[in-house]
């Protein structure tokens, strides 16, 4: 029987890792609400994940620490997973495609996939894409990030994740390196290089998640920016992306990928 037969046939089964986090309960609260899922496991830091309570998906939204080990111990019992936990470099994703190339099948039969998904907002999606499709017009983009000042990591994934479509939009295209005469910086000023753009960090009380791309010409500028001002504006694109991560074996890099924004 297909995944998507079993689908139609009984709800998908949700496990939660993270429930005790602002994302995490707010994403289990999402499941609880949401038609044709039934949540089967919600759990915090230090939980025995054991087998997922026979979970078809598991929602991860930890730590970058703590991540990959989940990661694995669901991969390792055949539960897709969607991952909204930052820290996924390069190193860590071939890490987890050795290991989903191991891996036993999912519980329907299928292979496993992994989402990995810097930002589920939708409209933080159109913007990154609509960002990648404008930088090659333009001689310089900056990135400039800006969140709650409990986040952990600076940048953001999502500000790395632009950063990097940016680049490859604008190595493809050609383009020359954006400008940039600074010579003497000892403090960092002019924020962190990602794939040729710099992209700044800005941690400010009564923040939530929000992101400027900067592009700019002789005499204009294009502003694109996203603000989510609840965490609730994440859940429809974990939803979305809960239900077509079966369809997707193996490890992907992105939620735009799965509803065509790429």
């Amino acid at each position: 029987m297909t995944e998507t037969s079993t689908q139609t046939s009984r709800p998908l089964l949700v496990a939660v890792i993270g429930a005790g986090g602002r994302m995490g309960s707010e994403a289990v609260r999402a499941v609880e609400e949401a038609d044709g899922m039934t949540l089967v496991g919600a759990y915090g830091s230090g939980d025995d994940l054991g087998d997922l309570g026979g979970a078809d998906v598991a929602i991860e939204l930890t730590v970058p620490d703590a991540s990959p080990g989940n990661v694995a111990h669901c991969v390792e019992r055949g539960v897709h997973v969607v991952v909204g936990t930052t820290g996924w470099d390069a190193e860590r994703l071939e890490a987890l495609r050795g290991r989903l190339a191991d891996a036993p099948p999912s519980r329907s039969g299928s292979g496993v996939g992994v989402l990995v998904a810097p930002n589920f907002a939708i409209g933080a999606l159109l913007m990154m894409s609509f960002a990648a499709k404008a930088a090659p017009f333009f001689e310089s983009v900056e990135v400039i990030e800006l969140h709650h000042p409990a986040k952990v990591d600076a940048p953001s994934g999502t500000a790395a994740r632009t950063a990097a479509m940016i680049g490859a939009a604008r190595s493809e295209a050609g383009c020359a390196p954006v400008p940039d005469a600074t010579t003497h910086d000892p403090d960092g000023a002019r924020g962190a290089r990602v794939d040729g753009v710099n992209v700044h960090s800005v941690r400010l009380r009564g923040l939530t998640a929000h992101q400027e791309v900067l592009l700019g010409n002789a005499g204009e500028m294009l502003t694109l920016r996203h603000d989510s001002f609840d965490r609730s504006s994440f859940m429809p694109g974990v939803l979305a992306a809960v239900r077509a991560v079966a369809d997707h074996p193996g490890v992907t890099v992105g939620l735009e990928h799965y509803l065509g924004i790429a």
